[in-house]
């Protein structure tokens, strides 16, 4: 199905290549009807003026008008037959020249067809079309003027003849600078969408690969508790003859669960793993270990915990120590010497509030930024659960703000209740 946008110009999104397609020409016609109806225009009401102040030795008839039309129409198809609209567009001005006083607005149209030769980079096909129609005007309307009998005001003099060339020339040179720029134009937008797809690639690949991190470690945490919660299962097994007959039941049930829950996830998520990568040893990481990491950063760096501190969901214990961790590896990355960084941890009722800040300018180059690989990676996993993640350049630093939901409920309870059990 043929295409219906709208033509634009060659360095427009779809006109990097430089190349015209037949396409392109069947949009650029509707361009062509445009300059018609402008060609026109000028040369009808030019005629007329003149007409009406005696610069026209004839009377205005069907056929003098059908003559001042015939270059207008002929701009319809400068596309496609450039040097051919030139040629019909110039001898029908050279035609109604030979009754009428030299005025530029019998000559629009020839005008339009000889710069559009040269924009479309036929420079030498330009300038052999404006040689054969300036010699075609010289020999007409002055060497045998005299013997076509043209009037005496038809006659061509010095003033229109330099004033004709002049005009020839410099549309030939502005015809020659629009398709260097249009050229020079491609080329940028061209590079700018390489660029775009590079940058468009790379946030996907970063974002994939951060869903791949945050799929092992859900991994490796389901298989650490789901271990836990087998092994649990198996002792309260060997138990159950001091517990009542539904205890054992229920024992066994844990145990079958949780055992096959366990191969279910390993099954389907062993193949993210990397080879040779062993399960976690320690801990799960959480803003329980906040002191740890705030202790290895290799900067000064103060912490700050506001609200009733409480258990938060696995999912977003993690993800906050992950945010924290990554904001501070930004920071010794980029900022100078000497810099500090802070930490507020804001206990919401609702959600969990984090701000990192630097205290010093980042000197790199290579500063972060809200579009940066670490600034992407945070948005990332903040966004899967359904939080949010503000970046950016602060009076004497760098902020970090992040917003993460928290729901109500089960893991709504004291903290130091739950570390006791």
């Amino acid at each position: 199905m043929e295409d219906e946008r709208p033509w634009g110009p060659p360095w427009r999104q779809d006109r990097r290549t430089g190349r015209f397609t037949a396409a392109d020409y069947r949009r650029q016609r509707r361009v062509g009807v445009g300059a018609a109806v402008i060609a026109g225009f000028f040369q009808v009401v030019g005629a007329n003026n003149a007409f009406s102040e005696g610069a026209i030795y004839r009377p205005m008839t069907f056929w003098v008008y059908a003559l001042l039309l015939v270059g207008p129409v002929a701009l319809l198809g400068r596309w496609r037959f450039p040097l051919l609209s030139f040629a019909l567009a110039a001898a029908a001005s050279l035609g109604f020249a030979t009754f009428s006083a030299p005025r530029w607005t019998i000559a629009v149209a020839p005008g339009i067809a000889l710069f559009n030769i040269a924009r479309l980079g036929r420079t030498r096909s330009a300038v052999a079309a404006a040689c054969v129609g300036y010699v075609a005007y010289f020999l007409t309307l002055w060497v045998f003027a005299d013997r076509l009998g043209l009037p005496a005001g038809a006659h061509a003099d010095l003033r229109s003849l330099v004033l004709l060339a002049v005009g020839m020339a410099v549309l030939i040179f502005l015809g020659g600078a629009a398709k260097v720029r249009g050229e020079h134009m491609a080329e940028m937008m061209k590079v700018r969408a390489e660029r775009a797809r590079a940058k468009e690639e790379q946030e996907r690949r970063q974002a994939s690969e951060e869903r791949l991190r945050m799929a092992r470690e859900l991994h490796d945490v389901l298989g650490h508790h789901l271990s836990l919660i087998n092994v649990q299962a198996g002792v309260g097994l060997h138990l159950m003859d001091s517990r009542p007959e539904q205890a054992r039941e229920a024992l066994t049930a844990i145990k079958t669960a949780s055992a096959e829950a366990l191969r279910e996830v390993r099954a389907v998520l062993d193949v993210m793993r990397a080879e040779g990568e062993a399960a976690p040893r320690q801990p799960s990481l959480g803003l329980s270990r906040l002191d740890e990491l705030t202790a290895d950063a290799g900067l000064p760096i103060t912490t700050k915990v506001t609200g009733a501190e409480r258990a938060l969901p696995p999912e977003v214990d993690r993800a906050a120590y992950r945010i924290v961790q990554e904001a501070l590896t930004n920071v010794r990355k980029h900022a100078g010497s000497g810099a500090t960084a802070s930490v507020a941890v804001d206990y919401l009722p609702t959600a969990l509030h984090l701000a990192i800040r630097n205290e010093g300018a980042f000197v790199d180059s290579d500063a972060p930024s809200a579009e940066g690989t670490g600034i992407g990676g945070m948005r990332e996993r903040a966004q899967s659960l359904g939080g949010s993640v503000e970046a950016g350049p602060v009076e004497g630093g760098f902020l970090v703000s992040v917003l993460l939901p928290t729901p109500d409920g089960e893991h709504d309870f004291d903290l130091q209740g739950e570390r006791a059990g």
